[in-house]
């Protein structure tokens, strides 16, 4: 795999972190997405190969056989997510770094693969009651979704250590700012 450092953003869902990760795409030009692949299907106004890869479960688990996958996991019952390889190799030759917009799991596996050349960055709600604000406000799920997402980013905050840093998102443009600035530091070593 071609030089080039890896930019990692993890969080509970709701965190904030997709915002964070579309602000720093539009004020640092020498970062591009790795869109991830997923089993689930496209929620409104999502885009095959722009938001994610989305294929179905058996296509999915016949990539992760072949070792299409730098990552991969079942992050709910029958939805599986992972990191194509050809998708990193891709951004990497076009000497572009490459960020990720990941699940909490994926982000500590895509530390261990890449070590040193990556900063993992993740992000945190302020609480729990906000992030359950959040996720009701955002739509795109029933209530017992939110429950189980909540329960599950309870489980997540723990794995905070395993990050280089954390960011807690309780002011949206601050957060920006805080993760601009970590990635055009860790970008320039």
């Amino acid at each position: 795999m071609k030089k080039g450092k890896v930019i990692i953003f993890s969080a509970p869902s709701g965190s904030g972190k997709t915002s964070i990760v579309k602000y720093l795409l539009e004020n640092e030009p020498g970062i591009e997405f790795s869109v991830s692949a997923t089993s689930r299907k496209p929620r409104a106004g999502e885009e095959h190969g722009k938001d994610y890869y989305f294929i179905s479960p058996a296509d999915f688990r016949r990539k992760a056989d072949t070792g299409d996958f730098i990552e991969w996991e079942e992050v709910y019952e029958g939805t599986y997510y992972g990191t194509l390889m050809s998708e990193v190799e891709s951004i990497l030759k076009k000497g572009k770094h490459v960020i990720f917009d990941i699940d909490v799991s994926g982000g500590v596996n895509l530390k261990k693969v890449f070590g040193d050349r990556a900063l993992a960055i993740f992000v945190k709600p302020p609480d729990v009651d906000e992030l359950r604000k959040r996720l009701i406000n955002r739509g795109t799920e029933d209530l017992s979704q939110i429950d189980m997402r909540i329960a599950k980013a309870a489980r997540e905050i723990k794995k905070a250590i395993n990050f280089d840093e954390v960011i807690i998102n309780d002011n949206l443009e601050e957060a920006q700012s805080r993760a601009l600035n970590l990635c055009r530091s860790f970008i320039k070593d």
